[in-house]
């Protein structure tokens, strides 16, 4: 089947140039700013219309973005805050450094009119620090160009509208990619999740209220705005509105990033879009939405649609969109092994539950894979998984959880192999097919 490509974040791809001011005004860049500047769009008509689009967060969570929106609280004194999360650290996810490098005037304009439909007059952009090659100089040459052309400062356009943007530039950590971890991170604090509640909205950026959002799913709100919470709505699924960037890696021939509509049926994804799996062998797992998300075996994703709720119904979730494909050849023990290892490495330490927990998941299984596994640490690894999941303050215990639990529930067979074979894996025994 072929595709229309209705790109909402990557609609300037393929001109020269692709990132500059100028080639964003050609395809009718600032329009929708400029009609906030004109008056005639207010606050609420646009969270009105950005909840009747139907976009969810594209940053892992799924939340609507629109309802997100309306939690600030419109009649607060004092400063208010928005912050764009550019940290991009789940494994698997490259696609908002591709809205960095080549599209970054969406996302200007996206956090102008996000910020003004929350009466935000400062917003921040916390930007991945391995991005300092080339996302975080062609984002900030956009801010300059956007500054220079009169669209963000005070009084802009002398529509009394004040608008700042600043780019921030984090260290690394995972755990920024939590909201209240990255508040933490921008007030220079070590990047470690907060109590919740308060909620953002309400105790936010130096206690102040504040939004945080994904950078796809603010780059989407021009478009969004420009063609129609309808159109926008109809390119997916009820539930799933719009498009999505798919971050596909792995064993397939063509990986990469696609921005497609919503609810794409995942065969069509691998096959028509990325070229069916490396060297024509058969699928055999994928991780939807980035490593934190449950893995699903082929039988079951081949059967899905790339949607929140085809994927949740699965068993698993959107996440981030980062689709990580598994050929037959693959070791599930030694990839869950290094997930975990990820997981470990990256927890912040503030909770018992992941700091010891993410370590004795990490130990159980490099025992395993060193040959010197028992078939009690199977179960072991089940139960401390289960003992991490929902009782830490934020979600990377879970994230750390989720992966155990499910490769454990669809590859067991793998592990038991291991344990029994010294550390000799599956995939390396001839006779696997019939195990």
């Amino acid at each position: 089947m072929a595709y229309e490509h209705n790109q909402v974040c990557f609609h300037t791809l393929g001109s020269d140039e692709s990132w500059t001011l100028a080639t964003y005004e050609k395809d009718d860049g600032y329009q929708s700013w400029r009609k906030v500047l004109a008056g005639e769009l207010s606050p609420e008509q646009i969270i009105e219309e950005v909840k009747a689009s139907g976009l969810r967060g594209r940053g892992g969570a799924g939340f609507p973005t629109g309802l997100k929106w309306s939690f600030m609280p419109r009649d607060a004194e004092g400063q208010k805050y928005l912050v764009c999360n550019s940290d991009e650290s789940e494994p698997g996810t490259c696609h908002d450094r591709d809205l960095l490098r080549y599209n970054p005037h969406a996302l200007v304009e996206g956090m102008a009119i996000a910020a003004y439909a929350m009466g935000a007059t400062v917003a921040y952009n916390y930007i991945r620090g391995e991005f300092l090659d080339e996302p975080v100089p062609r984002f900030e040459a956009a801010v300059k160009e956007a500054y220079e052309a009169g669209l963000l400062g005070n009084d802009i356009q002398g529509s009394g509208i004040d608008f700042d943007l600043y780019t921030f530039v984090g260290a690394g950590a995972y755990i920024c990619g939590e909201e209240t971890a990255l508040l933490e991170s921008l007030e220079g604090k070590q990047g470690r999740p907060r109590f919740k509640p308060p909620f953002p909205a309400n105790f936010g950026l130096y206690g102040k209220p504040t939004t945080i959002n994904n950078t796809q799913s603010l780059a989407s709100v021009p478009t969004i705005l420009r063609k129609g919470a309808a159109w926008f709505a109809a390119l997916g699924p009820e539930g799933s509105g719009g498009t999505a960037i798919f971050a596909v890696s792995g064993h397939v021939e063509k990986p990469g990033n696609y921005e497609l509509p919503m609810g794409i049926p995942f065969k069509d994804l691998l096959n028509d879009i990325c070229g069916g799996v490396l060297g024509g062998k058969k699928l055999k797992a994928v991780i939807p939405g980035g490593s934190s998300c449950k893995v699903l075996p082929a039988e079951v994703i081949m059967d899905c649609t790339m949607d929140f709720n085809s994927l949740q119904q699965a068993g698993s979730s959107f996440g981030t969109g980062a689709v990580i494909v598994m050929d037959e050849d693959t070791c599930m023990v030694k990839v869950l092994r290094r997930i975990a290892r990820f997981y470990m490495a990256e927890s912040c330490g503030q909770c018992t539950p992941c700091r010891e927990g993410t370590g004795w998941l990490y130990r159980m299984l490099t025992r395993i894979v060193e040959g010197k596994g028992e078939e009690a640490d199977l179960e072991k690894l089940v139960d401390v998984a289960n003992k991490i999941e929902g009782h830490t303050i934020c979600a990377l215990g879970d994230a750390a959880a989720w992966p155990v639990q499910s490769f454990l529930k669809h590859y067991i067979h793998e592990f038991e192999y291991m344990v029994r074979n010294n550390g000799r894996s599956i995939v390396d025994d001839p006779s696997r097919a019939a195990a």
